[in-house]
């Protein structure tokens, strides 16, 4: 009983937590070359999620995340663009963790994570306006950008990885 509470309770703070990064991250302007770029700061309590709790409970996080920002400070077509490139992103570092967890840093896994979301979401955008110009136009400042947010979001969730297992609170 007290190992299902603990999860639940964790489930909860990961949850709140991604949504009081994605709310902070919708406050702070943070100039980017392209509309709408953000730097993904919820993907840090993605990697932390995958990184204890596993892939099904990391999916349930995110997706309550996506839904419960969308309707709190968002729209339906934010949903959608959240939903692309968070699920891509999130089958990606799930896949790169299982496999090559040992080969890859926790800082490359949500480089290639920013990067799949860059691509969920602009193939989304694509698809709606119906113009695959926008998809090519839009690709190479996006993985730019996929560069250094991928890497700020890869070393935050490796420092705080860390401070994680200093305190044993998942063992």
């Amino acid at each position: 009983m007290e190992n299902k509470t603990r999860r639940l309770v964790v489930i909860a703070l990961y949850t709140a937590l991604a949504l009081i990064l994605s709310y902070l991250e919708s406050l702070v302007p943070i100039p980017m070359p392209v509309p709408g770029a953000k730097v993904g700061l919820p993907n840090i309590v993605t990697l932390i999620s995958l990184l204890t709790l596993g892939t099904p409970l990391t999916l349930l996080i995110v997706t309550a995340r996506i839904f419960l920002s969308g309707f709190l400070f968002g729209s339906m077509s934010a949903i959608l663009y959240s939903l692309a490139g968070g699920l891509l992103s999130l089958g990606v570092m799930a896949l790169l963790l299982k496999a090559a967890r040992e080969k890859l840093s926790l800082i490359t896994i949500s480089l290639l994570g920013a990067v799949s979301h860059n691509l969920g979401q602009l193939a989304v955008a694509a698809a709606v306006v119906q113009n695959m110009n926008l998809f090519w136009s839009y690709l190479p400042f996006l993985m730019l950008l996929a560069i250094p947010t991928g890497i700020v979001v890869g070393v935050a969730a490796n420092l705080l990885y860390r401070q994680l297992q200093k305190i044993n609170l998942f063992k």
